[in-house]
């Protein structure tokens, strides 16, 4: 499903209610994709390249030297594009760079991202928040979008209480 389809009877248009996504919904920011994995497949084309016209004079260790320097680089960018946020009917998964982390709907107190801020911040109900950096301010309008999808989901699944 794509972020943005709607349930039969949601309002459209409506400002006052965003439309609440069918589940399950994974919601990706596109810029940094882009330029991640479009600069990873460059770095990579380029070892290899540069492991081909070498002069005679470098070994075999120094060419697979390179492209292994290229395949690093490669997994740097991975990191960098694979943050995603997934709604199921169970829960939150958030995926960001390097970590994981799997969320009930009811340890989820709010969802916010203030202007300015790069990625919206997850309220838990232990008191801890957590970045959510599948949703990224650069992406525009589309950031702005995805994060109303993501706080009606909220509301619709209940908030957790505030920590007390």
């Amino acid at each position: 499903m794509q972020p943005g389809n709607v349930r039969d009877g949601d309002a459209v248009g409506d400002s006052a209610r965003p439309p609440v996504p069918d589940l399950p919904a994974t919601w990706r920011p596109r810029n940094i994709r882009v330029v991640g994995y479009g600069l990873a497949g460059l770095v990579l084309a380029t070892m290899v390249a540069l492991a081909v016209i070498l002069p005679a004079d470098w070994g075999l260790q120094d060419r697979v030297g390179l492209v292994a320097i290229g395949l690093v680089g490669v997994g740097v960018l991975h990191l960098l594009a694979r943050p995603r946020v997934l709604a199921t009917e169970r829960g939150v998964t958030v995926v960001n760079c390097i970590r994981t982390h799997v969320l009930d709907w009811a340890e989820i107190v709010d969802i916010r991202m203030p202007v300015g801020e790069p990625w919206p911040t997850i309220d838990l109900a232990d008191g801890s928040t957590l970045a959510a950096m599948g949703i990224q301010s650069n992406d525009g309008r589309m950031a702005g979008e995805n994060l109303a999808q993501l706080q009606a989901l909220l509301h619709q699944r209940g908030e957790a209480q505030e920590p007390g």
